[in-house]
């Protein structure tokens, strides 16, 4: 797939259930922490955005650097390594509260990541969602440092049926909660996609972290 600026314009591409999800990052309702320190967690550079000069490939299709690998059939993820920021973690299950918000891992955790579980499995076609906490009260948690993850970077997730599904990822960008591009973040391409997803942006101690910093990547492996 070519790295390039996506617009996923069609409703129907995503997983009826994300919108909720979207609609729940927007108010800022999934991620939403205090941070203990007055540092703030590494925010993506520009040069890890989307390119805007470079033309995205047709769904379904892939650049020759980047050949399509067959998906998997669903099963659940257990485990998130992403070697280049130390993170090796567990994961849970995340579902929606009443509201049709996404519920977040515990805050009494904040080694655990989660994946929204009513919808793709990392590995299986389609858009897979994870999140966790950059901080917590009591310090940094599993995605402290997301921000500092550059295109080219591996992520790979160990799954329940002990396959790994291993992502190279295409971009990292920040967007403010007010402005969150939801179709861009959770439509499919057709591909086996992955989203990792944390609070960012700015920070103040009277309104949280204002944005959310997101990873996209594609499958390029299986183990």
């Amino acid at each position: 797939m070519e790295k390039g600026h996506r617009t996923r314009a069609s409703a129907h591409s995503s997983t009826p259930s994300v919108r909720f999800l979207a609609s729940a990052l927007v108010a800022g309702t999934v991620l939403v922490i205090s941070a203990a320190r007055d540092e703030q967690p590494p925010q993506p550079s520009a040069a890890q955005a989307f390119s805007t000069a470079v033309r995205p490939a047709p769904s379904g299709t892939a650049s020759a650097a980047r050949p399509i690998v067959q998906p998997l059939p669903p099963s659940d993820p257990v485990r998130i390594r992403v070697p280049a920021i130390g993170v090796d973690a567990p994961m849970t299950r995340l579902g929606l509260d009443a509201s049709g918000a996404l519920r977040p891992p515990p805050a009494d955790k904040p080694t655990l990541a989660g994946w929204y579980g009513d919808g793709t499995a990392p590995g299986s076609r389609g858009t897979a969602v994870t999140a966790g906490h950059v901080d917590t009260p009591a310090g940094p948690a599993v995605f402290q440092n997301l921000g500092a993850l550059t295109k080219g970077d591996t992520i790979e997730i160990s799954r329940a049926d002990r396959r790994t599904a291993v992502f190279a990822v295409d971009a990292v960008e920040v967007y403010d909660k007010k402005k969150f591009p939801d179709e861009k973040v959770y439509g499919s391409s057709g591909l086996p996609e992955l989203r990792v997803i944390t609070c960012g942006g700015r920070y103040t101690k009277h309104t949280g972290y204002q944005g959310n910093v997101v990873v996209y990547a594609t499958l390029k492996a299986v183990r």
